[in-house]
């Protein structure tokens, strides 16, 4: 079995941010502007994607999946719209659903969160 590297460790919250494992990296618990309206924080979910697959040598292009968090669900179209700015027609594979963040701010905080699979082959 080849090495697990683990990165952009939280030793409060107990996780690893990135989990480089084979040919495929697992990041997690990507957020950003949270306060702010659903799009600022989709965006800025999407830049810390991005910054942290650049400290890997990656890009957007090797994601080939994502899990969408969504205080409010109805949003998915605000998500679609940055994606479609995004990826510029090259896709990964997407499930999104509802949930209550247990994440100080209560409603008005975390609205967006981003989980993602990489492929490094």
């Amino acid at each position: 079995m080849g090495e697990i590297k683990r990165s952009d460790i939280n030793e409060e919250w107990a996780h690893s941010g990135i989990v480089e494992a084979g040919d495929f990296v697992f990041i997690n618990y990507c957020v950003g502007n949270v306060g702010k309206d659903i799009e600022k924080q989709i965006n800025g979910s999407f830049d810390h994607l991005s910054s942290r697959l650049e400290s890997i040598g990656l890009t957007l292009e090797s994601v080939v999946k994502i899990d969408c968090m969504f205080r409010d669900i109805w949003n998915i179209p605000v998500m679609e719209k940055v994606i479609k700015e995004r990826f510029a027609g090259k896709y990964p594979a997407r499930k999104s659903i509802q949930t209550e963040f247990a994440h100080r701010g209560g409603q008005e905080g975390l609205l967006f969160q981003l989980d993602a699979v990489a492929f490094k082959g």
